[in-house]
């Protein structure tokens, strides 16, 4: 009896010591060649490697391991990854996710295997305000944010009146609608819109509608490669050059304006959580990341690298890597978004204050990347939608 207890006991030591040896593995699913690699991509892997890194590379006796997938933007993909990744190779939080039905399947698939989800890049507010999980967490500026917050912060200057031009999906009518129930609640007007399609290569008609329509703003509830388009053929017509019009982006990441350069994007409104010049902390952090990848940190980025390193926080308090628990003490404790107050609501939701940013005129960039000028702040709780009661666990 006496050695089959130390038999038994010499079973459950290996066994605990072997689980405590297993490294603690965040996958990155992420865009790595399509339309979002640049806001997303290699630098959404390098931010996650830079978290882990700084908080030392072991939690709790278990080295942090950053493992990454292409989603090919296809939720069916995203998918398969994350559940090969859940089921047999020991990924416990998955971060990132462009593209909205992407990240509705991995949040789906995350709350059914008791795994943390950390969203940075898909913004739909849907995925607290009707998706809520206990597992799950919001990072990024959602929809609402992004254009309530937006014309808010425009409106705050007094009426004005809008035009549209939408890209016709889901993201994009959602962009829309909760700008006009701000825009209307201030006292302004939408006078008109047009939808497009996705890819879409011709904007000209599209333009001179919004420019003939009198609007003095002209809201681009477009993304990726389509808001670029955009922009450029606006440019093109001098639309919001003369003074008379301007143009707003609502889901717009410093790459695209990188893209355009200054010469075609002066002047736009762009509304943003993190900018790498904004303080600093995020100076220290770009400037970091900068000699890594040779560009600046998007706030998709930015969001990775905090939310990694809130999540590994949160594994060291609740000492396991047990999801459900996880999240509570996520939820539990104040998130340091570079220096700025954050939180995190019952929901998952992250709330922190936003800034309307104006793109600067080339004469006034000091160099490379300095594209932003700060024109108002946007406050968390006149940018993001209150939780649902159904939503708070």
């Amino acid at each position: 009896m006496k050695n089959l207890a130390i038999a038994t006991l010499c079973l459950l030591t290996t066994s605990v010591l072997a689980r405590a040896e297993q490294p603690l593995r965040i996958g990155v699913l992420t865009d790595e060649n399509g339309p979002y690699a640049d806001s997303a991509g290699p630098g959404s892997v390098l931010a996650a490697e830079m978290a882990a890194a700084d908080f030392g590379g072991v939690v709790k006796g278990r080295k942090i391991e950053i493992v990454h997938g292409d989603t090919q933007n296809k939720p069916d993909v995203a998918a398969g990854l994350a559940r090969r990744w859940f089921d047999n190779e020991g990924v416990s939080a998955v971060v990132d996710l462009p593209v909205t039905p992407v990240a509705f399947a991995v949040q789906q698939i995350a709350k059914e295997k008791n795994k943390t989800v950390m969203i940075t890049a898909s913004a739909t507010s849907d995925l607290t305000a009707k998706a809520c999980s206990p597992v799950s967490t919001h990072w990024a500026d959602d929809s609402h944010a992004l254009a309530a917050g937006t014309a808010k912060a425009i409106a705050a200057s007094g009426p004005k009146s809008w035009y549209f031009v939408t890209v016709d999906i889901a993201f994009g009518q959602a962009l829309q609608r909760d700008a006009t129930d701000v825009i209307e609640a201030s006292g302004g007007k939408v006078v008109g819109s047009v939808k497009h399609p996705v890819n879409n290569p011709d904007f000209s008609s599209l333009l001179v509608q919004a420019q003939n329509s009198g609007a003095q703003t002209i809201g681009l509830a477009s993304v990726g490669g389509d808001l670029v388009n955009e922009i450029k053929q606006a440019h093109e017509f001098g639309i919001g050059m003369d003074g008379k019009q301007q143009l707003v982006g609502f889901l717009v990441y410093i790459q695209d304006i990188h893209a355009l350069g200054l010469e075609t994007a002066q002047n736009i409104n762009v509304t943003s959580g993190f900018y790498w010049d904004q303080n600093d902390k995020s100076r220290a952090f770009a400037k970091r990341f900068m000699e890594k990848r040779k560009m600046m940190p998007s706030k998709n980025h930015a969001e990775i690298y905090t939310a990694v390193t809130h999540y590994l926080k949160a594994v060291a308090s609740a000492g396991a890597d047990d999801a459900v628990a996880v999240n509570k003490a996520m939820r539990a404790a104040p998130v340091d978004y570079f220096g700025r107050p954050a939180t995190l609501r019952a929901d998952g939701r992250a709330l922190y204050d936003l800034t309307l940013y104006r793109v600067k005129k080339p004469a006034e960039s000091r160099g490379p990347w300095d594209y932003y000028a700060p024109v108002r702040a946007i406050p968390a709780a006149e940018a993001f939608l209150p939780a649902s009661a159904a939503c708070l666990h």
